[in-house]
């Protein structure tokens, strides 16, 4: 085992066994002082679990993290909608659901497989351009959108959550792209879900301390951060010309 594959497998331990006892952690206090939403801190945290276990197989190029990334992304959709981020529970339920299937498809086509890696390729200029294009464009749409159907009255917390639902909605929307179609720069816009996630479920526990889920949040995308900076660095390896994809 190389200096490498022994790096990948403490790192992948770390998140898992971290996000685990630290999910379980929570729950058990938020389960002891909670007097109501106890079914939904559990599911929340079930679904947590299964995310992160999707996008530590995604970081290592395993097609399995399909299957774990279709329960994350249904509980975490319903889960949107009971908090009122309704762009986030649209993107999750309406398009992630169905991308989870493309992906599948798509990287069986480049080479992933029971013991194979997906074989990673990256955006040219163009791609680049498009991918740009899209998000800023995107991001304005969805800010000025979301701000029109959210009925909080509190204006100033409002419209930061509405902004980095915003961002973190059209990250998502490049991000869940290129993971379907194998690109190297994805891990970027999962950086940058990560990023407006941690601060989407920050402001939302700032505003709602008693919310039995939020804290939950703010700890999975925390950890999903770590993933997603280590996903770049392998993604990056696997995606040259003389990448050994087997193992």
């Amino acid at each position: 085992m190389d200096r490498s594959e022994k790096f990948n497998k403490i790192f992948n331990a770390f998140i898992l066994i971290g996000m685990a006892v630290v999910t379980v952690l929570v729950l058990a206090v938020k389960l002891r002082d909670a007097e109501d939403g106890r079914a939904l801190l559990v599911i929340a945290a079930l679904g947590s679990l299964a995310g992160v276990l999707a996008t530590v197989l995604s970081a290592n190029g395993r097609i399995l993290n399909f299957l774990f990334g279709l329960i994350d992304v249904t509980i975490y959709g319903a889960m949107c909608l009971t908090g009122a981020k309704y762009g986030n529970a649209a993107l999750h339920l309406l398009y992630f659901l169905p991308m989870q299937a493309v992906g599948f498809v798509q990287w069986k086509k480049r080479g992933a497989g029971e013991h194979a890696r997906v074989r990673a390729r990256r955006l040219d200029g163009r791609g680049w351009l498009i991918a740009g294009s899209i998000f800023l464009a995107g991001s304005v749409a969805a800010y000025f959108i979301l701000s029109a159907l959210d009925k909080t009255e509190a204006a100033g917390v409002v419209r930061w959550l509405v902004l980095t639902d915003a961002l973190s909605m059209m990250c998502n929307v490049l991000g869940q792209w290129l993971l379907s179609t194998a690109y190297v720069e994805q891990w970027i816009f999962w950086i940058g879900v990560n990023v407006a996630s941690v601060a989407m479920w920050v402001l939302t526990l700032r505003q709602s301390p008693d919310s039995s889920y939020a804290l939950i949040y703010v700890v999975k995308y925390s950890f999903y951060l770590l993933n997603s900076l280590n996903g770049l660095r392998i993604w990056m390896a696997l995606s040259r010309p003389d990448a050994d994809t087997q193992g």
